[in-house]
C-alpha cells in the first residue's frame, strides 16, 4: 500500500491547485481555517500548520484582523539582463528542471533567416525545450543558433546546462534585444504549458550578440499566470 498524504499536506495540494490554475488570483481571500478544518474534517491546528508553510514559500500573506490573501507569486525574469533560468529557479529556493523536445539542425526559413541574420535555406541549430519550476511549466524555450558562433551546440546534455550557459560559455554576450507582446498560443503550445488554449501568455523574442557576431534567435513563451517580466532604469 502507498503511503499516505498527510492532512495538511492535503490541505496544501487543494490550495496550491486552486492559485496555480488561476481560480484564485492576486489579493484572492482564502477561507479561514476554521472552514478548511471543517471542510476536510481535521484540527484547526493541521489547518494552521498548512497555511503557515504557504505563507513561508511566499504563496500566500497574512493581514491581521482581515484574513490571508494569494500573493502574486509568480516566477520574474528580468527584461534588461539575460540570465541562466535554471539560476533563476533555485535562486528562489525551488527546485528547477526541464524536458528537452527537440535537438536537432535544419534549414533556415523566411522567419529564421531574417530574425538570426543568415541566408535563407542555411543550416541552423534548433532546440525546443520545457522549463520547470517546482514542477509547474514556467517558460516554453524554443532557440536557433548560428552554428558558425557554436559548432558544438547540439553536443550539450541539456539536461545538465541551459542553451543560454552554452552560448554565454561560447560567446560572451555583449548586445541583446528583446521584444515582448501578450499572445494566445495553439493548442500544442497550451498542452505542454499546462494551460487552457484561452488564456494569454507573455512571449518574449530575444536576440543576443557577440561583439558583432549575431548569435542566436530565441521566442520564450510564459504562462500569463505565472510570470512576469521585471526592468529597472537608473538616470543620473
Amino acid at each position: 500500500m502507498g503511503k499516505t498524504i498527510p492532512l495538511y499536506l492535503q490541505i496544501q495540494q487543494h490550495l496550491l491547485e486552486k492559485i496555480q490554475s488561476g481560480n484564485w488570483a492576486a489579493e484572492h481571500q482564502i477561507p479561514p481555517e476554521e472552514q478548511l478544518a471543517r471542510d476536510f474534517g481535521v484540527s484547526r491546528m493541521t489547518a494552521n500548520k498548512a497555511i503557515h508553510d504557504l505563507v513561508q514559500q511566499g504563496y500566500l500573506v497574512r493581514q491581521a484582523g482581515v484574513g490571508t490573501f494569494v500573493t502574486d507569486h509568480k516566477a520574474e525574469s528580468s527584461l534588461v539582463e539575460v540570465h541562466n533560468i535554471a539560476d533563476e529557479v533555485r535562486n528562489r529556493s525551488h527546485e528547477y528542471s526541464c524536458d528537452v523536445l527537440l535537438v536537432e539542425a535544419k534549414s533556415a526559413d523566411d522567419e529564421v533567416s531574417m530574425r538570426l541574420g543568415v541566408r535563407l535555406g542555411a543550416q541552423v541549430f534548433h532546440t525546443l525545450i520545457l522549463h520547470y519550476e517546482n514542477g509547474t511549466p514556467i517558460q516554453l524555450e524554443e532557440r536557433y543558433v548560428n552554428p558558425r558562433h557554436a559548432p558544438r551546440y547540439l553536443e550539450t546534455n541539456f539536461h545538465q546546462h541551459t542553451p543560454n550557459e552554452v552560448l554565454v560559455a561560447a560567446c560572451p554576450i555583449t548586445d541583446v534585444e528583446h521584444v515582448v507582446e501578450a499572445v494566445l498560443v495553439d493548442k500544442e503550445t497550451a498542452a505542454l504549458l499546462d494551460i487552457d488554449s484561452p488564456q494569454p501568455c507573455l512571449q518574449l523574442i530575444r536576440r543576443t550578440w557577440s561583439g558583432e557576431q549575431l548569435i542566436s534567435y530565441a521566442r520564450l513563451t510564459h504562462p500569463g499566470g505565472r510570470y512576469k517580466l521585471r526592468s529597472s532604469l537608473h538616470t543620473s
